[in-house]
């Protein structure tokens, strides 16, 4: 694969070369070249370009009349400090010299230029396609260099089949660590992944989500637009407006014009501007013409501390500038060496002889020109592009150091190939002025930003540091109080495209950016997740939540607890009618053969009060939380316990209706009646068929204890599942039949003897039953909260507690407080005045 790049490539170097050397035959500058035992390259942009129309495809002349470019110029003499200081070590390198071939790269074309220059092989300067390229060995071993990522690119992918290492000083596209395709590749200035990481986390910091983005042509600003946008994003920051400024763009032309109409249109009041400073220069020229103020500008480190870009005539109007900067270092001594340079005697300037251009790229007649008065002002910007290429210049003498075995003190000199120095290269890892210098796996440095604003408040135009970033990962550490805002009272100025939402509003969002919405509170039972704040997130079965909610509460557990007020009332009635039960047993036993016993049933009155009894005991399974015996048991046996006393109520007066009636109307009937024991047989059989409803009940429709979301939102109801189910239904409905029986035989012995008279007490009891059950199904379907269960009891409380009051209290208050009414001769008296009542009538 390799082989087949390289003789891609080199089909373009052989018709590259072909106009490239030719018109290049005067000897270059003595200040562009040094000799040494192995040379670096450097490529430098001493001018800037010039765009003019050509037919065939030469090489652009750099050295022009009002072209110098200061900037590019202590980039250049960076690195000549920096040869110069390595040569003059004892300790690096210390038996071998550096030399040097400088190229000025004013355009592409000379940049291309440059890079054939530097793969020539000595002597012939030509380049030789071999089947080996690891065993080419051009002139130069390295370069440093260039400035931009277009022509980094551009070298990299030359330089990248003969694995010559390329270490720029101001190339920071991340496209340029992808190691497949410039495996020679390095850099000592930050890969712009983290310059966008860094940004990001800028707006972020200050909650812009509605921005507008700005980036320049060729690849620095469209590849940083599009790494920005993507990061931005994924990070919920909403993009307003995008373009890109040309390279043909002119201040005041129509696409210039358009793009401030579309910036001032747009609600974004943060543009981040990601741009070489050529067309940044243009871009705020254009602002200032449009004037376009009131902005917050975040800018990329290419031009935020550019005095080609602060130097733009009312630029201070435009508003708040903040953005990120490489960290400030200086080159020791450079200052003094470029002075010494302008005060040397380098002889008057060379003509040129074909019109405004000299024939060589590595002349600088300007340069030659200087005095210590002329010489260009090194500044903060310049001053740390200049460190990043001094450093380039340490690291390949370090990776040299270390490949000729030089730590022992000599160095070992030989034939040295550019991909064994790239290997070497790759591991350095020292200190240079208390800075450390090393590369990761895709040739990155490990570098830091500052975050800078500008400062207009005084004179002239400064900056403020206002902190830095960090990485892996990347962090942010900033001192927000030292930024002088541009609106009033110094408030940070808010990007939105919404405002924020209340608590426990979800943002609906209205057309094509998730920034832009609309606010509707959670409904109740949802909450809304910071994590997601375009859905209200459903809460746990066990949770519940208000409307609006950004939280879920744990779900209230309710059921009728034994330590409630209203439990402690029902109990003790409960129990207080089980004494009674029982006491009322004991005095029917003690008194089993008096009169008043024998006519409430004699013996079936104790299965009457054991029924009531078994009643009572059922509804104790009403308290405390809900288990599978109490849920089994409670209704169930309070049905049947219920049953009983119904069939023997019922019985006992159908019975005396029989004794008293028709014993002598219907005397057959009346002796079936007492032979076959009718009484108990229907007891029996009236029991039976509860028992088999409750039985089917608890078989099919079994009641279990659970737990009831849907009533209320914030309580779970535990509960038994008898409520709903048709064997419930049933066993009541069986009981309400027989209590029709007992009341319809009740009155029927209306005009009974006086002491076997119990219609009156009777029909009150079962109209008190009725009336329980009424009321405890009309407040069943109403209500449904936690007392349920209480009212349930309270129903068979009255339920039971009438059926014994109704039936019992009468005769206990007989035999207890009217002893002479509990006589033979008294029951004998009152039947004798009803026979003669009947015979009368």
């Amino acid at each position: 694969m390799l082989l087949c790049t390289a003789c891609l490539v080199g089909l373009q170097l052989l018709i590259s070369c072909c106009w490239a050397f030719a018109c290049h035959s005067t000897e270059p500058s003595p200040d562009f070249t040094l000799p040494g035992d192995y040379l670096l390259a450097g490529l430098f942009p001493l001018h800037s370009g010039c765009l003019q129309v050509r037919h065939r495809p030469e090489v652009t002349l750099c050295d022009r009349t009002g072209s110098f470019n200061e900037h590019g110029y202590h980039l250049f003499q960076a690195m000549r400090l920096g040869v110069e200081e390595i040569n003059n070590s004892t300790t690096l390198l210390p038996n071998v010299t550096l030399g040097y071939q400088l190229y000025d790269v004013c355009s592409d074309s000379a940049n291309v230029y440059a890079t054939l220059s530097v793969l020539s092989l000595p002597g012939p300067r030509h380049i030789e396609l071999q089947g080996d390229l690891l065993r080419y060995s051009p002139k130069v071993l390295a370069v440093i260099g260039p400035d931009t990522t277009n022509r980094a690119a551009t070298t990299a992918a030359l330089l990248s089949p003969f694995l010559m290492p390329l270490i720029s000083y101001g190339a920071s596209s991340e496209t340029l660590s992808v190691k497949r395709q410039y495996p020679s590749f390095l850099r000592t200035i930050p890969n712009d992944k983290y310059q966008v990481e860094t940004m990001v986390l800028l707006l972020q910091r200050f909650r812009w989500t509605w921005i507008s983005l700005v980036g320049s042509s060729g690849d620095y600003g469209q590849l940083g637009v599009q790494a920005l946008e993507k990061q931005a994003t994924d990070q919920g920051i909403c993009i307003a407006f995008k373009d890109i400024v040309p390279f043909s763009a002119q201040v005041g032309d129509q696409r210039m014009q358009r793009l401030m109409r579309h910036l001032a249109q747009a609600t974004a009041t943060v543009v981040v501007v990601f741009s070489n400073r050529p067309l940044a220069r243009v871009f705020f020229e254009s602002v200032v013409l449009a004037n376009l103020t009131g902005k917050v500008w975040v800018a990329s480190e290419a031009w935020v501390l550019s005095r080609h870009i602060t130097g733009v005539p009312g630029i201070q109007r435009i508003g708040t500038v903040l953005g990120v900067a490489i960290q400030k270092r200086t080159v020791p001594g450079l200052k003094a060496f470029e002075e010494a340079y302008a005060r040397a005697d380098k002889g008057a300037p060379r003509p040129c002889h074909k019109s405004s251009c000299c024939s060589s790229n590595q002349v600088c007649r300007e340069c030659e020109a200087f005095t210590a008065h002329t010489m260009p002002k090194l500044k903060g910007f310049s001053m740390s592009s200049a460190y990043n290429a001094y450093r380039a210049v340490y690291a390949v003498a370090h990776g040299l150091h270390q490949l000729l075995g030089c730590a022992s003190g000599v160095c070992s000199r030989g034939r040295v190939y550019p991909w064994q120095l790239l290997e070497q290269i790759h591991k350095v890892n020292f200190l240079l002025h208390k800075d450390t210098v090393m590369f990761n796996d895709n040739g990155d440095p490990l570098s830091s930003y500052n975050i800078i604003a500008w400062d207009w408040s005084g004179p002239k135009w400064t900056f403020t540091v206002l902190g830095s970033s960090t990485w892996s990962p990347v962090q942010l550490d900033i001192n927000e109080t030292k930024i002088q805002w541009h609106g009033k009272d110094n408030q940070v100025p808010k990007s939105v495209c919404s405002s924020d939402c209340l608590e426990g509003h979800q943002r609906v969002v209205t057309g094509f950016h998730p920034c832009c919405f609309e606010c509707v509170p959670c409904g109740a039972g949802t909450f809304l997740n910071k994590s997601d704040l375009y859905r209200c997130q459903p809460c746990g079965k066990e949770e519940w939540a208000p409307e609006g909610s950004q939280t879920c509460f744990p779900r209230t557990v309710v059921f009728l607890a034994c330590q409630e007020h209203t439990s402690w009332v029902l109990l003790a009635a409960n129990t207080l009618l089980l004494l009674l039960l029982l006491g009322t047993a004991g005095l029917f036993a003690w008194h089993l053969d008096t009169p008043v016993v024998r006519s409430a049933g004699g013996r079936l009155c104790f299965l009457m009060l054991g029924s009531l009894a078994a009643g009572s005991g059922s509804l104790y399974g009403f308290f405390g939380e809900p288990t599978r015996p109490a849920c089994l048991l409670r209704q169930a046996l309070f049905a049947l316990g219920f049953t009983i006393f119904l069939s023997c109520l019922t019985v006992r007066s159908f019975q005396l209706i029989i004794i008293f009636k028709f014993s002598t109307k219907a005397p057959t009937f009346y002796r079936a009646w007492v032979q076959n024991h009718g009484a108990g047989l229907f007891v029996m059989i009236s029991s039976a068929a509860q028992l088999l409803i409750c039985l089917t009940w608890l078989v099919v429709w079994t009641p279990l204890p659970t737990r009831e979301y849907q009533r209320f939102p914030h309580l779970v109801m535990l509960e038994c599942t008898e409520a709903n189910s048709l064997g419930f239904i049933l066993a009541f409905l069986y009981n309400g039949l027989l209590s029709i029986s007992a009341f319809a035989c009740s009155y029927l012995g209306k005009d009974l003897p006086e002491n076997y008279n119990e219609a009156k007490c009777v029909t009150f009891s079962l109209l008190f039953n009725f009336m329980s059950w009424i009321a405890f199904f009309t407040t069943a379907s109403v209500y449904d909260g936690k007392y349920v269960p209480a009212v349930n009891m309270l129903a068979g409380l009255s339920s039971l507690s009438s059926g014994f009051g109704g039936y019992f209290l009468p005769k206990c208050y007989v035999i207890l407080c009217r002893p002479d009414l509990n006589s033979t001769e008294h029951f004998q008296a009152s039947i004798q005045d009803y026979t003669r009542h009947r015979g009368s009538t």
